[in-house]
């Protein structure tokens, strides 16, 4: 399986770490970071970006000729998480402004999935209506919502909820969660 990661400039890069964490051991990666999301990673993780290039190929966001930017490059799935509301916007529009929205944009024309995390809230109606047109369109809204009714001890625990629902829409197998019981 081959999995393209995008993250853009939003708060909640974490989630984007542990998702390509858990991948890594299950599928190809292509990873592509926004230039605000690399100033997000070093402000939220203490980390550099360049800490994403032992779990897969990084590309860059501003790179056009990226093998990426070809409809006739195989991937499975594109997972945008975190996802700003600008990256959103542009997908919404089809204004191909980065490598994030080009290849956002193939998997919508190619019917591959698409599973978009944007991370904002309130939400406006504007991105309200974005996401609608998305969601028409085929694409997966995933908002990073935790649940509670498995009582979370930890900030990893939260990530790991988030993470593990992401996993199940990608048919992979995890244990990152306890699923709700009656």
């Amino acid at each position: 399986m081959r999995i393209v990661i995008g993250i853009s400039g939003a708060s909640g890069v974490i989630y984007a770490k542990r998702l390509v964490e858990e991948l890594y051991k299950k599928a190809e990666l292509d990873i592509i970071i926004s230039d605000t999301a690399k100033k997000i990673i070093e402000e939220e993780l203490g980390l550099s970006y360049k800490y994403f290039e032992k779990f897969g190929t990084l590309h860059d966001n501003k790179d056009f000729f990226s093998s990426l930017a070809s409809g006739s490059n195989k991937f499975d799935a594109f997972v945008i998480i975190p996802c700003s509301m600008k990256t959103l916007s542009a997908i919404a529009n089809g204004y191909s402004s980065s490598l994030i929205v080009r290849v956002a944009d193939i998997s919508l024309k190619e019917r591959r999935k698409l599973i978009i995390a944007p991370r904002e809230m309130p939400f406006s109606s504007i991105h309200l209506e974005n996401m609608l047109k998305l969601s028409n369109l085929g694409a997966i809204i995933l908002a990073p919502c935790p649940a509670f009714y498995f009582k979370p001890k930890s900030l990893e625990d939260i990530v790991n909820f988030v993470v593990g629902r992401i996993l199940d829409l990608l048919n992979i197998e995890n244990n990152l969660f306890r699923r709700w019981r009656c």
